[in-house]
């Protein structure tokens, strides 16, 4: 695998720690209710060498996308991991976006440094097997007014395919220097139809002090894929980062975020939403983690589930000793769209300080029957009123999105899927309810 002496000693460390880490379980409390035990590693091969860059499928979905993303400081194009392709062409001066292989023994890229040694046996897999990393490093006091937007895409192997499925595993380094400002935008794509693949990426944020960092994440792979992700971040002294997910693809996916307010004052803001359709299993993991004095962190994560697909929801506020005057709320409302769906809500906090004010709130139930009422009383007739209650729970968190160039993109994916959901032509829907 290519890279500085720095990236060759994690992997070969990675490599050694596999070997007596235990593989995620279902009796686990942060893989409860999900189907982790049917992970069969042994399926899949990771993917060694860089894949043909010329899958018409994916440069017809990178083109989609970056028409909808024309307003961009650059375009990352990711394929199975390795990167394919760097346009840099809005980027101001001393910003850097390039591969870690390619920034020195030095730097390394700066691997590992939020995400530290250790973790569980997924991230291992992702450190001793990312071919390399997308490094954005943002200088002290430089405001970037245009998200960076980066593609990963997984090929996947067809079911009618022989040999093993690919495993891809991207690896994402952000980090916002002293007083400076950038929006990052990651898509996970893939083929579609019955491609099977797995994608465990891992991103790292840390935001300096003072800085600010929007980071969206959005998986739209095809139902056959898994997607296991982790977001890892870190805030600095009155640093504000605002991260947001949404799973809409994948047999199952999963986001897991951790966001640490590191210095005094910091805020943290984590936005997810999730669509789950057919036998779908969608799984989000937060951790609004306290580390310092007048801290703040507000989670707002919001779903729906229909045919017989599944969510779980399993957030943790912890607030350590010397934080004091923080500031956490956590909310998590779900939808349930037919009765052979199913939602699972576990908020959690974790206090060790007195002087604090914490609070978290879940909800699961159908759709409201007032609302229905309400709209079916004037005309509206009830599947239509039905789409419009759901478009308008999603563009409630849509809406919220922090980089407002991925609003209409998302919108979108959304209505294409419930439509789907609903039983409505995908023309029948539209983003605007």
């Amino acid at each position: 695998m290519p890279g500085p002496e720095t990236l060759r000693r994690r992997r070969a460390e990675a490599v050694e720690d596999l070997a007596t880490l235990p593989l995620p379980s279902e009796k686990e409390e942060v893989w409860r209710y999900t189907p982790i035990d049917a992970l069969d590693l042994d399926a899949h091969r990771p993917v060694l060498s860089a894949p043909d860059a010329a899958d018409t499928r994916a440069r017809a979905f990178v083109d989609g996308l970056a028409a909808d993303l024309a307003d961009r400081s650059a375009l990352v194009v990711v394929h199975d991991g390795w990167l394919d392709r760097v346009d840099r062409d809005g980027l101001a001066p001393g910003v850097v976006v390039d591969a870690a292989t390619r920034l020195g023994a030095d730097a390394g890229g700066g691997v590992g440094t939020v995400l530290t040694g250790g973790g569980d046996a997924l991230t291992r897999l992702n450190d001793a097997f990312f071919p390399d990393a997308v490094v954005v490093d943002v200088p002290d006091g430089v405001v970037l007014e245009a998200p960076i937007v980066i593609v990963h895409w997984a090929a996947g192997l067809s079911a009618r395919g022989e040999g093993l499925a690919p495993a891809a595993f991207p690896r994402t380094v952000v980090r916002v220097g002293k007083n400076a400002a950038a929006s990052v935008v990651e898509v996970a794509a893939g083929a579609p139809g019955d491609a099977r693949s797995l994608v465990v990426p891992v991103t790292e944020l840390s935001v300096g002090d003072g800085g600010r960092l929007a980071h969206v994440a959005v998986q739209v792979l095809g139902p056959s894929a898994w997607y296991l992700g982790r977001i890892a971040a870190t805030a600095g002294r009155d640093a504000t980062l605002r991260v947001f997910t949404a799973g809409l693809g994948a047999a199952y996916g999963r986001f897991r975020v951790d966001a640490v307010a590191t210095g005094a004052g910091a805020s943290t803001e984590l936005r997810s939403a999730y669509l789950g359709t057919g036998d779908q299993v969608h799984d989000v993991r937060t951790l609004q983690d306290h580390a310092a004095p007048h801290t703040t962190s507000d989670l707002l994560c919001k779903g729906a589930v229909a045919g017989t697909s599944r969510s779980v929801y399993s957030g943790l506020i912890r607030v350590r000793r010397g934080a004091v005057r923080t500031n956490a709320f956590q909310t998590n409302r779900n939808l349930v769209l037919d009765e052979r769906a199913h939602a699972d809500s576990v908020p959690n906090l974790d206090i060790e300080e007195n002087d604090v004010r914490c609070s978290h709130a879940s909800t699961v139930g159908p759709v409201d029957e007032d609302q229905r009422y309400y709209l079916e009383s004037r005309g509206i007739p009830p599947e239509r009123a039905e789409r419009l209650i759901v478009l308008g729970f999603f563009d409630d968190i849509v809406d919220r999105s922090p980089v407002p160039a991925v609003l209409d993109r998302l919108r979108r994916e959304v209505a294409v899927r419930l439509a789907g959901a609903l039983g409505l032509g995908e023309g029948t829907v539209s983003g605007n309810g």
